[in-house]
């Protein structure tokens, strides 16, 4: 059974770590020149301060996708609760079942209950997931270039 809830981020980050290099793997470009290495301080951080959102998939209990965001009043636009994705990520042995479907109804759940205005979220042009946003019928608004 695939459940989403809120989690922690202590308790998340421990358990997923031997995730994280299998996501960077799949999606991270120019692997060459910038290996990864989070800065976990800074998301310590920002947990102290109530600005880490955590959403987690589970598929009887075990770990297979999550959400980071961060939740924080825009930089330009104090009086407006924003949702930043950090990152989101399904296990590719988990994918095509909704999992995806799921987390992000979650992840809006968890906005709405804590009064968030606008939830920013993204998808990598190798590995378009934006048929997944446009399904749960989010709006393009802006791109990206490096």
């Amino acid at each position: 059974m695939i459940t989403c809830q809120v989690e922690q981020w202590p308790e998340f980050i421990e358990e997923a770590k031997p995730m994280l290099p299998i996501h960077w793997e799949e999606l991270a470009l120019n692997k060459d020149k910038v290996p990864l290495d989070p800065q976990y301080y800074i998301y310590d951080d920002r947990h102290a301060n109530g600005q880490v959102l955590v959403i987690t998939v589970r598929e009887n209990g075990a770990l297979i996708g999550y959400f980071i965001g961060f939740i924080a009043p825009g930089l330009h636009y104090k009086t407006c609760l924003t949702c930043q994705m950090d990152i989101f990520y399904i296990h590719p042995d988990h994918r095509g079942a909704g999992a995806g479907f799921h987390l992000f109804k979650a992840v809006e759940a968890e906005c709405k209950r804590r009064g968030v205005n606008r939830l920013f979220v993204g998808s990598k042009m190798h590995k378009d997931a934006s048929w997944l946003f446009e399904k749960l019928g989010y709006e393009e608004v802006e791109r990206f270039y490096s």
